[in-house]
């Protein structure tokens, strides 16, 4: 594990370097309509948004000599990768179809990886300026107020000043909520949330683009969230940290198997997500 201080030193930099990142964004997403959209080899789309996202990330670490596994850098070999004792997951823009819609539901994702688990990690959603943090072992938070800048410099002190540890008090009694995609729903997920309806037959069903539903199950505000469509590494370790440390879990479905990172084949199972204290 990290020592104090190389620990607030990795801490201030991905905040800062998420940050800077979605500055990029919004810059960008002001002016959305003026920017094309190619596709990729898996015909998911890729916009100047993610391109830029992703250069100011790799700039703002770099400096920490920890290598970089992005959904937008250069194809890694696992042969490469494979014995990478610490490396940065990084998906610079979540939400890319959100993004070309306009519905604001984007998110970065940077988790510091050790032997293939998530440590630290940070989930930002530039539009509503919110910081969400965990560290392995620690805890999670929530931090209001973050204005996407060119050039954040929050030092450690800054950062911890007023962060909300999660889940978030106040939760009142309410039927059973249930995230679900907004642009990635299939049958399965269909018949997933009619089987749930059994025993709630009052559940209610949310639409949530991004990374940003493990966030709102990390606050409470949401309780479940199934995954029947492809995702891969990088859509995950983030926000599957911030969920662990609200008390929360992630789990394959079917199987209930823990998500494994740094696969030779980065492309995630079907998973499910549950709030702290949920049982279906």
């Amino acid at each position: 594990m990290l020592n104090n201080e190389v620990r607030e030193y990795l801490l201030a930099g991905v905040f800062n370097a998420a940050v800077k990142a979605g500055a990029a964004i919004m810059e960008i997403y002001a002016r959305r309509d003026e920017y094309g959209v190619s596709y990729k080899s898996d015909h998911t789309p890729i916009t100047e948004a993610d391109c830029a996202a992703h250069k100011v990330i790799r700039e703002s670490l770099g400096p920490t000599r920890i290598p970089i596994l992005s959904e937008e850098g250069r194809e890694l070999g696992y042969e490469e990768r494979r014995n990478w004792e610490m490396f940065w997951l990084v998906d610079p823009l979540d939400g890319t179809i959100e993004f070309l819609k306009g519905n604001n539901e984007f998110t970065v994702n940077i988790a510091l990886m050790e032997n293939n688990r998530a440590i630290a990690s940070v989930v930002y959603v530039p539009y509503l300026e919110k910081m969400y943090l965990a560290e392995r072992g620690r805890a999670a938070w929530v931090k209001r107020n973050v204005k996407p800048t060119h050039d954040a410099a929050y030092t450690f002190d800054e950062i911890e000043s007023d962060m909300q540890t999660l889940p978030l008090d106040g939760a009142s009694a309410r039927p059973l909520r249930v995230a679900v995609s907004r642009s990635h729903q299939t049958p399965e997920t269909a018949d997933h949330i009619e089987a749930l309806r059994c025993n709630h037959p009052d559940l209610e069903v949310v639409e949530q683009g991004s990374s940003y539903k493990f966030c709102l199950l990390a606050e409470g505000t949401v309780d479940y969230y199934p995954r029947t469509t492809h995702t891969y590494e990088w859509d995950t370790a983030a926000g599957e940290l911030i969920l662990a440390e609200a008390g929360g879990e992630t789990r394959s479905l079917p199987g209930g198997d823990v998500l494994q990172y740094n696969k030779e084949n980065l492309q995630n199972p079907w998973f499910e997500c549950r709030a702290r204290g949920i049982r279906n």
